[in-house]
C-alpha cells in the first residue's frame, strides 16, 4: 500500500526529463535512477509486480527526490555525478571504483615509459587500456629492458645504476641526442601498437652474434628476451582487420544477476578483456548504460563504441562526445555477438561463486536482523592502536549490507592515552557527535572490537549524546578468535564457527584491526623520521628531503658510511648525522 506521503509527491511528478533518487525511512540514498520522463518511470516503481530483486528495493523506499534537467544528455551526466557521489547500494557500480591500467609515454624531451591509471596529461600518448595489471607491468619492464630510456620519475642530479648498465642514457648529467631519443619514441609507439618485427628483428640479429663469439651467456639472456617480446604480442590477438581503436560492451541477465562484458580494442588489435557479474536491482538497461558511463568516467574514450541490438542511444552519444553504433550485419555483427556470447560464459561460469557470496552476505544480514529484531543495513566498527600510549589513534570502518564502503573509512588520532577504555570514549564522542552536528544518520548496529567493558564506554556516550543506536561487541577466546557477541545488557550470543554471521564478523573485525594497525605505523614511521633527522643541526626541509630522495629510507640512512654523507652534507652535518645514527639508542 503506497502511503498518503508517497501519493501526492507522485502526483507532482513532471513530464519531463531528470534524475530521481529514492530513500528509505532514515532519508538514506538507496537508488539513484535517470528517466526520459520522470512522471512516467517512477510512478513505475509503485505500480505492477516486479521480480525479487526489484520488489526488495521498492520495500525499502520511503521517499524520493527528484531533479529536472534540460535533456537526456543532462540527466545521464547529472546521475553519473550523483551515483559517484552517493554510492547507493541497489545501483551497479564498476568493481572496486577503480579504472583500468594504461601505459603512459611522457611528453617531454627525455621521455619515459611507465604504468598509469590516470589519463589526465593531454600531452601524454596513451596505450591502452589493459584488463591485466600485470600485463601492463611486464609490457612496461621489458620496454625500459631494450630502450635505454630514463626510468626515474624525477630527474636526479647523477646517473644510477641503470645508466651503469647501459640501459639509460643518463639525461640526468649529460645531453641526449634529440633524433635518437625520436627513434626510440617512434620505436616504442610501433611496439605498443602491436608490431614487434623490429625488435624482434634486432635481439636476433644480437643473439646470433653473440653465439658466433661464444657468449653464450649473453646468448640466452637476449634469447629470454626474445621469448618475452613474443609472449607479449602473442597476447595482443588480431581480431579486426581495421587499424581502428574501438570499445565493444555486451551483457547478459539471469537469476537476479548481470554480467557485463568489454572487449578493448586498439589499432586493430584485442588488447584485452574484461567483465563484471553483479547483483541487479534495476532495469537491465539502465544498468547497462550506467557502467558504461560510469567506466569513461576514469577511461579513454575511443573513436567508436560498438553497443547491442536495443541499446537506446539517445543521449548517450552526446554525453561521450563519440561515435556509438549497433551494427546490423557484417564483420562488426559478428563482433558484437562474440561479446554477448562471452558475457552470457562469463556470467554462467561466475555465477554460481557470486551467487554464494551474496546468498552468505543475506543469510548473515538475516541474522542480525533476527538478533536485534529491525533492519541491519549500515554497520559501523572501530578499533584503537597504539604502542605502550604512543601514537594512539583509531580506525572506523564502514559495512552496508555486509560489503565495506571504504569510501566511509576513517581514522582519527587521540589526544594522548590514558586508557583503552577513554580512548573508545574520545573516539565514539567524535564520531557521532560530528553525525548529530551535521544532521547525518546514524548507523543501524555499532560494533566495538571488545566486550563488557567496550559496551559500557559506548553505552555512557549514546546516553551522553541522547542517541538512537544499538550496542554489540566481539567476545575473543584465549587465542583472540571472535566466539560470541554481546548485547548492551552483557548478555553472550554464541556464534557457529561454520555460520554466515560469523564469517561476516570475522571480516568487519580483520578489516578494522588491518586499517587502525597502517595507520598507526604510517604515524610510527613519520615520527621516527621526523625524530632523527629533525634533531640534527644544519639539516633543514631541503636537505632532509635530498637525504631521502638518495637514500630511499631511514634504514639505509643509518647504514650509510661517512663518505657517502659527506657527499650530500657538510662535513661538521655530516659527522652529527653520522654519530647521532650510531648511537646505541638508535642501533
Amino acid at each position: 500500500m503506497i502511503s498518503k506521503h508517497l501519493q501526492d509527491k507522485l502526483a507532482l511528478l513532471p513530464d519531463s526529463p531528470g534524475c530521481y533518487i529514492m530513500k528509505d525511512e532514515n532519508q538514506e540514498i538507496l537508488y539513484v535512477g535517470k528517466a526520459k520522463v520522470l512522471k512516467n518511470r517512477v510512478r513505475s516503481y509503485f505500480h505492477g509486480t516486479h521480480n525479487g530483486k526489484t520488489a526488495r528495493l521498492v520495500s525499502h523506499i520511503a521517499d524520493f527526490e527528484f531533479i529536472e534537467t534540460q535533456s537526456e544528455k543532462e540527466s545521464f551526466l547529472l546521475e553519473i555525478n550523483l551515483i559517484k557521489k552517493h554510492r547507493p547500494p541497489y545501483n551497479i557500480m564498476l568493481m572496486d571504483d577503480s579504472s583500468y591500467p594504461y601505459i603512459v609515454m611522457t611528453h617531454d624531451k627525455n621521455f619515459a615509459v611507465r604504468k598509469t591509471r590516470s589519463v589526465t596529461h593531454k600531452k601524454d600518448e596513451y596505450f591502452g587500456p589493459y584488463p591485466s595489471s600485470t600485463a601492463a607491468s611486464e609490457i612496461v619492464r621489458l620496454i625500459n629492458t631494450y630502450w635505454p630510456i630514463r626510468k626515474c620519475k624525477h630527474i636526479p642530479k647523477q646517473p644510477c645504476l641503470y645508466y651503469h648498465m647501459h640501459q639509460c642514457l643518463a639525461p640526468c648529467v649529460q645531453e641526449v641526442d634529440a633524433q635518437e631519443m625520436d627513434q626510440y619514441r617512434n620505436e616504442i609507439r610501433q611496439f605498443l601498437k602491436g608490431d614487434g618485427s623490429l625488435i624482434l628483428k634486432e635481439l636476433e640479429a644480437k643473439m646470433q652474434e653473440a653465439s658466433e663469439q661464444l657468449a653464450f651467456e649473453r646468448a640466452q639472456e637476449i634469447k629470454e628476451m626474445i621469448e618475452a617480446v613474443h609472449h607479449v604480442l602473442d597476447k595482443q590477438i588480431i581480431d579486426f582487420k581495421d587499424r581502428k581503436d574501438r570499445d565493444v560492451f555486451g551483457y547478459y541477465e539471469a537469476n537476479g544477476y548481470i554480467s557485463i562484458q568489454g572487449f578493448f580494442i586498439r589499432d586493430g588489435k584485442l588488447l584485452g578483456r574484461n567483465f563484471t557479474v553483479s547483483p541487479i536491482y534495476e532495469d537491465t538497461m539502465d544498468a547497462f548504460l550506467s557502467f558504461i558511463l560510469q567506466y569513461y568516467q576514469k577511461n579513454l574514450i575511443p573513436k567508436e563504441i560498438l553497443l547491442p541490438e536495443g541499446t537506446p542511444l539517445e543521449g548517450l552519444e552526446d554525453s561521450l562526445q563519440t561515435k556509438i553504433f549497433i551494427p546490423q550485419r557484417g564483420d562488426k555483427k559478428k563482433l558484437v555477438d562474440l561479446v554477448m556470447k562471452n558475457a552470457q560464459t562469463a556470467h554462467e561460469q561466475k555465477f554460481e561463486m557470486v551467487f554464494r557470496k551474496e546468498k552468505d552476505l543475506d543469510l548473515a544480514n538475516q541474522m542480525l536482523e533476527r538478533i536485534f529484531h529491525a533492519p541491519i543495513h549500515r554497520i559501523e566498527c572501530f578499533d584503537n592502536s597504539h604502542i605502550s600510549g604512543s601514537y594512539n589513534v583509531s580506525g572506523l570502518v564502514v559495512f552496508i549490507d555486509g560489503k565495506p564502503d571504504k569510501s566511509s573509512y576513517r581514522h582519527y588520532k587521540l589526544d594522548g592515552y590514558r586508557s583503552d577504555i577513554d580512548s573508545m570514549k574520545e573516539v565514539l564522542y567524535r564520531r557521532y557527535f560530528r553525525l548529530l552536528k551535521e544532521g547525518k544518520s546514524m548507523p543501524d548496529l555499532l560494533i566495538v572490537d571488545g566486550g563488557a567493558q567496550q559496551i559500557a564506554a559506548a553505552k555512557e556516550i549514546r546516553e551522553m549524546l541522547e542517541l538512537d543506536l544499538r550496542i554489540v561487541g566481539l567476545v575473543k577466546d584465549d587465542k583472540h578468535t571472535t566466539r560470541a557477541l554481546m548485547n548492551d545488557a552483557f548478555e553472550e550470543i554464541p556464534l557457529e564457527r561454520e555460520s554466515s554471521l560469523f564469517f561476516l564478523l570475522t571480516r568487519i573485525q580483520d578489516e578494522v584491526h588491518r586499517f587502525a594497525i597502517s595507520y598507526h605505523r604510517k604515524l610510527r614511521d613519520k615520527g621516527m623520521t621526523k625524530s632523527m633527522l629533525d634533531d640534527i643541526e644544519g639539516i633543514g626541509l631541503s636537505r632532509k628531503k635530498k637525504l631521502l630522495n638518495h637514500f630511499k629510507s631511514m634504514k639505509r640512512i643509518r647504514s650509510a658510511s661517512i663518505e657517502e654523507l659527506e657527499s650530500l652534507l657538510p662535513k661538521e652535518v655530516a659527522q652529527s648525522l653520522y654519530d647521532r645514527c650510531h648511537q646505541k639508542d638508535m642501533l
